[in-house]
């Protein structure tokens, strides 16, 4: 006799009022105790009162969650929405843990939490570690520290794939917050090593190539990636050249959609100007140095891109149950400006079964990236025999 492995749970609610909203979230999951509930929460709702709320609703159940710049759900693309999803035990083991204190971050202390993750893994897993588990990984996506986190996280997991997202605040670039058990905090990351009966496929997309235009950093500062010279000159003014566009035309939905790339290890990598300053500078999303070789993008098809991507991952897992998407909030700019290719992306992210987020950066593998859609999609959990 066989029986069917719970599936997994996800909902959203479009309310308003905070604790109505995680009401209704929770009314979505249904009656069962899951091993974890994730949620991505507007900055227009308490993200502390709806990690509280639903830590004491699922008490034995571990809590993480994030502030956004755009919720993805069954609904589509949406703002000032509730969104999250609820892993069943029966098919799913989760160790996740906090990296605390991102400006003074600790490398030997992070590296050492998750080795302890592996191993609370390998204990009681519902399926071997290797093979069957992903990492997924929220950062404050102000920090500006993300590819030191990776170094740390990424050169310990090994061959587990990984990805993630920097968490956003609608583009107010104040402070962007992350839930832990218990806890709402900024200057923290959230690692969670999710380990799965279920098969499952983590990827990444971006509709972006490199063109033929070419630009130097001449002079920037590291720490708060701000570039002030690009090719010996003003950053801003030869940036709005080499793009062809007006200066006084530079805003968030040109840097959305004329971001710039580098490359790494033979492939192209987008890097996305955060903003332009009084000053002329730019800063980026993304570390940033003197002397980096910079390729101005050419967008391809995004729908296109996105359909694609899709039909791969279908060829690898099936019909989604679930797939956890983090996509750059630069790349929601761009769609929403046309409501046919809006309408579009969203019924893909709903045939697909999309719970997610839009962030302020991108992690797949140990790079953090920009202006990409990058998460993990999951099959139909297999059938038990009692």
């Amino acid at each position: 006799m066989t029986r069917q492995a719970q599936q997994i749970a996800s909902g959203v609610s479009v309310n308003s009022d905070t604790e109505q909203a995680v009401e209704e979230l929770i009314a979505c999951f249904g009656g069962f105790t899951p091993e974890a509930v994730i949620f991505f929460c507007s900055t227009h709702l308490d993200i502390a009162q709806v990690g509280t709320t639903l830590s004491q609703r699922y008490p034995q159940s571990q809590v993480i969650g994030c502030t956004t710049a755009g919720e993805i759900n069954n609904r589509g693309c949406l703002n000032s929405s509730l969104c999250g999803f609820a892993l069943p035990g029966d098919s799913f083991s989760l160790a996740s843990t906090v990296l605390p204190h991102l400006s003074r971050f600790d490398m030997k202390l992070a590296r050492s939490r998750v080795t302890e993750l592996q191993n609370d893994l390998a204990e009681r897993g519902v399926a071997p570690v290797i093979g069957h588990t992903f990492g997924f990984l929220l950062v404050d996506g102000l920090s500006g520290v993300e590819e030191i986190v990776l170094s740390a996280v990424h050169g310990e997991i090994g061959d587990i794939p990984l990805f993630g997202g920097s968490a956003a605040d609608d583009l107010q670039f104040s402070k962007t917050l992350i839930y832990y058990n218990g806890e709402t905090q900024d200057d923290v990351a959230a690692l969670c090593m999710i380990n799965t009966v279920c098969p499952f496929k983590v990827f990444r997309t971006q509709h972006f190539v490199a063109g033929e235009r070419k630009m130097v950093i001449t002079e920037a500062d590291v720490a708060t990636r701000n570039v002030s010279e690009i090719n010996g000159v003003s950053a801003g003014m030869e940036y709005a050249r080499l793009v062809g566009i007006h200066y006084d035309r530079l805003d968030p939905m040109t840097f959305a959609s004329h971001p710039v790339m580098v490359r790494v290890g033979g492939a192209y990598y987008v890097r996305s100007i955060r903003q332009l300053a009084e000053d002329d500078s730019l800063t980026f999303f993304c570390a940033i140095g003197e002397g980096i070789v910079l390729t101005v993008a050419e967008g391809v098809d995004l729908v296109d891109n996105l359909s694609q991507t899709f039909e791969k991952i279908r060829e690898h897992v099936g019909e989604p149950q679930l797939v956890i998407g983090c996509d750059c909030v630069f790349r929601r700019l761009e769609y929403m400006q046309d409501p046919e290719v809006a309408k579009r992306v969203e019924g893909l992210f709903q045939a697909n079964r999309v719970i997610g987020f839009n962030t302020y950066g991108e992690q797949f593998g140990g790079m953090h990236v920009n202006q990409t859609f990058t998460g993990v999609a999951i099959g139909a959990p297999q059938s038990e025999k009692e």
